[in-house]
């Protein structure tokens, strides 16, 4: 089995077509109400709907992406008018993270874990 896609909701799909390629995703479907997107690296793609009324941040999806550059990454976005929530910092599940949201609150983690993404010590055999 393999991961397709993962779709979150959007509220204006323009702000977060923009966005999403911001981040270095690369736009592959652009309807009314749809969008699909590939990712610089893996098969993995994530795609945008549109959904009717307000997104509820407590209940909007966290979506993670991993930089190999997070510092560069974060000094990237930040120069482009991006703000985070929170800066990057070392979790104790040894990711370094750093969080922002996109324009329709769903939360966005840049990390950078390495190994430790799928192989921490704590790993199951």
């Amino acid at each position: 089995m393999r991961l397709n896609q993962v779709t979150a909701p959007a509220s204006d799909l323009e702000q977060s077509i923009a966005f999403y390629t911001l981040l270095g995703l690369r736009l592959i479907v652009n309807s009314e109400t749809y969008a699909r997107f590939e990712l610089p690296e893996g098969e993995a793609t994530f795609s945008l709907h549109v959904v009717a009324g307000e997104i509820a941040r407590d209940r909007a999806p966290w979506i993670y992406f991993e930089c190999a550059d997070l510092d560069g990454e974060i000094a990237r976005l930040q120069a482009a008018g991006v703000s985070f929530e929170r800066e990057a910092r070392m979790q104790s599940w040894l990711w370094r993270e750093a969080w922002l949201r996109d324009p329709a609150g769903n939360a966005i983690c840049l990390y950078h874990a390495g190994a430790n993404r799928t192989h921490p010590p704590w790993r199951l055999p």
